[in-house]
């Protein structure tokens, strides 16, 4: 399950398909270091998006 801790790079790693997801919300920085250091909610934070609700979609969308 992917949570506001889970860190970006973790979140392709379980499935790389989720990557539009995050594109869609605004992350563009899929592939730069933050990506393997910063947790879904400190790049929510940077981006200003809501945290809650994209780790809903995630979840929603790796079932």
């Amino acid at each position: 399950m992917i949570t506001k801790e889970t860190i970006i790079r973790e979140v392709l790693e379980i499935n790389p398909d989720l990557a539009p997801i995050l594109l869609e919300a605004g992350m563009h920085c899929l592939g730069c270091p933050a990506a393997s250091a910063e947790s879904l909610e400190e790049a929510c934070a940077v981006h200003g998006i809501d945290v809650d609700e994209l780790v809903n979609k995630l979840n929603e969308a790796n079932k």
